[in-house]
């Protein structure tokens, strides 16, 4: 895997905020690149994404190309209940995945003005469509847009390294991981993407 440069600065900046971080850091190094599609194609990927495994969200995402070609919402809309079965989704990823595509097509939501919107007006314009909420609409900043200062607070992975890291007595919650990475700002997509790299380089389960 290649070391991401590109959190270099932020991770070196955080390590001078947070001695915890610091101390992990000269253990683990940089996390891999990592990044995610933006759009429809990318959204469809993250639906995939929730509560599984990353290698079984890229299995399921490699059959359902394999089923459409290409991921677009005419080609979902087209896809059967037996192709999405086939290629691995679940009733309501299936259901998702088709409402995405309507409200797309339908115009009520516009991918394509994403970019140009801070971050909690992307929040509050994707976090309509069912199926979508806001752990999805972080990761798709953090990834798809690449904002600087995002933390997806209730990812599972991400409680328990912030867990492990700060040698707390159990797992934090969604409000606990937002206080605990105040101090991040405005480095907490980098705070975000090292959590997960500490997740896995120190092997906690």
């Amino acid at each position: 895997m290649i070391a991401d440069e590109s959190l270099r600065a932020p991770l070196e900046a955080l390590s001078k905020q947070d001695t915890d971080i610091a101390k992990a850091y000269l253990e683990c190094g940089l996390p891999p690149t990592r990044s995610q599609d933006a759009g429809f194609n990318g959204l469809v990927g993250m639906i995939i994404s929730q509560q599984v495994s990353v290698q079984s969200a890229k299995a399921i995402l490699g059959r359902l190309l394999t089923q459409v070609g290409e991921i677009t919402p005419e080609n979902i809309l087209a896809l059967d209940d037996e192709g999405m079965k086939a290629a691995g989704l679940s009733r309501p990823k299936q259901r998702y995945a088709r409402g995405l595509a309507e409200d797309v097509l339908a115009g009520r939501l516009q991918l394509g003005r994403l970019p140009d919107m801070p971050d909690d007006d992307v929040i509050d314009h994707l976090i309509q469509a069912k199926g979508i909420g806001r752990w999805t609409c972080e990761v798709y900043l953090l990834f798809a847009l690449k904002r600087p200062d995002v933390m997806p607070a209730a990812d599972l992975a991400l409680q328990e390294a912030m867990r492990h890291l700060k040698g707390l007595g159990g797992r934090p919650t969604s409000k606990e991981m937002y206080e605990l990475s105040e101090n991040w700002r405005p480095y907490r997509s980098a705070g975000a993407r090292f959590l997960w790299h500490y997740y896995r380089h120190a092997g906690i389960a």
